[in-house]
């Protein structure tokens, strides 16, 4: 009987044990992924880590952050445009130095999760061929990094992670007497924004009105549409009509509205075009058929011309409207759209389904956590969305989700 007893009580301390094993291990996983909160609407909430990144090695100057991809190994790659650096900010680069701060850094760079740069290169004379009107980075899964910019002798350009340059897209038009057409596919004078297609080895190009095609490998073209899935025989080659604002939104118009400002693809097949002119999100199948489309902040004035635009104060070119970049969320139904707008200043977070805009976070300022002229965004796997700006702001920002009972602390 004593045997019995001894037995049923180390039967229930082992029981006992495995239960508080258990309910240890559930908080640990609850810990690691508390969840998200979301505000009343269901969009989710971020906040701001003000110490990240780390200030660049070197006394690299940080400069204007137009394009920016975070990578598989959730390392994030930055375009850090120099063309329009400041005297007090590269002064540090004279012989002798007038300042002690600072000097033109690399205009591609890496960093880790903890803002550390692992790789650099590139800038005005890194190779005959560098853009000089730098607009787009991307890491591809096999470790190249594709850049590009806007400017007409500007390509797609292909690099290892080191800087070596392996592929040229070409595709340059002449440096005199082109005129660009809608119907031309050889000679691009803009190829700057682009993005990859890996499953199917395709390069997308948005350029005018349209989008374009092309071998990922041989840089051949493949096809191309424009506005609501149309064939790139009747896209129009003249200007798209202005309109008084205020208004509710920009008119209706069956063409794409220039100027198109990003390209992206969903898990589920789908191509996402903004329209920078219209404020409008249009999407396609990967063949060109039109979907839907859908509207974000309508009532910012666009310019709806490809010749550039301006902020708010600039009275010598419209404002440019809310669609500047894109991504999507993580998550296996990439349940959100996250888009930046640098006229409001803001990230806006769109149900992706239905198009519906949930709410934004941001604000124009140039404090911690708020955007200034907000022109490049990008999301890691766990969730964290980093941003990019120009103009004057020159910086790059990362925005942590708020864990879900801790909304007050946004």
């Amino acid at each position: 009987m004593k045997t019995r007893t001894l037995s049923i009580k180390a039967i229930a301390t082992a029981l006992a044990v495995c239960a508080l094993v258990a309910l240890a291990a559930s908080s640990v996983v609850r810990a690691q992924a508390p969840g998200q909160a979301v505000d009343k609407n269901g969009a989710p909430m971020f906040k701001v880590d003000p110490f990240w990144p780390k200030p660049l090695p070197n006394r690299w100057s940080m400069q204007q952050v137009t394009g920016l991809t975070v990578d598989a190994q959730d390392h994030i790659w930055f375009i850090n445009r120099g063309a329009v650096a400041e005297g007090d900010e590269i002064g540090g680069g004279d012989n002798p130095p007038r300042i002690l701060c600072c000097v033109r850094g690399p205009e591609v760079v890496e960093l880790d999760q903890e803002g550390n740069v692992l790789h650099s290169f590139g800038g005005p004379g890194y190779i005959p061929e560098w853009p000089t009107a730098m607009q787009t980075v991307i890491p591809d899964s096999k470790g190249f990094i594709w850049v590009a910019g806007t400017a007409p002798q500007d390509s797609i350009l292909k690099f290892t992670r080191e800087g070596k340059l392996v592929w040229d897209f070409g595709h340059r038009p002449p440096k005199e007497g082109f005129k660009e057409d809608n119907q031309n596919t050889d000679q691009l004078n803009s190829k700057g924004r682009f993005n990859l297609d890996e499953a199917a080895q395709e390069i997308y190009i948005i350029n005018q009105k349209r989008v374009l095609v092309y071998d990922m490998n041989t840089g051949a073209y493949k096809r191309g549409w424009g506005g609501h899935g149309m064939p790139l025989s009747e896209i129009t080659n003249e200007r798209i009509s202005t309109y008084s604002w205020p208004a509710a939104q920009p008119p209706d118009e069956k063409n794409f509205v220039p100027d198109l400002h990003f390209v992206e693809f969903s898990k589920d097949g789908l191509v996402y075009i903004g329209e920078r002119g219209q404020n409008r999100i249009q999407v396609f199948t990967k063949d060109g058929k039109f979907v839907k489309e859908f509207y974000v902040s309508p009532g910012t004035p666009a310019q709806r011309l490809t010749e550039g635009c301006g902020g708010l104060n600039n009275t010598k070119l419209p404002p440019c409207g809310s669609m500047y970049k894109m991504v999507m969320s993580k998550d296996a139904q990439q349940k959100f759209l996250y888009v930046a707008d640098g006229t409001n200043n803001v990230v806006w977070i769109l149900d992706r389904q239905s198009g519906k805009t949930l709410g934004n976070f941001g604000g124009n300022g140039r404090y911690a956590g708020q955007l200034h002229w907000i022109n490049a965004i990008g999301t890691d796997s766990k969730g964290n969305i980093y941003t990019g700006e120009v103009e004057q702001a020159k910086r790059i920002q990362k925005f942590a989700p708020v864990p879900a009972g801790r909304a007050g602390t946004r």
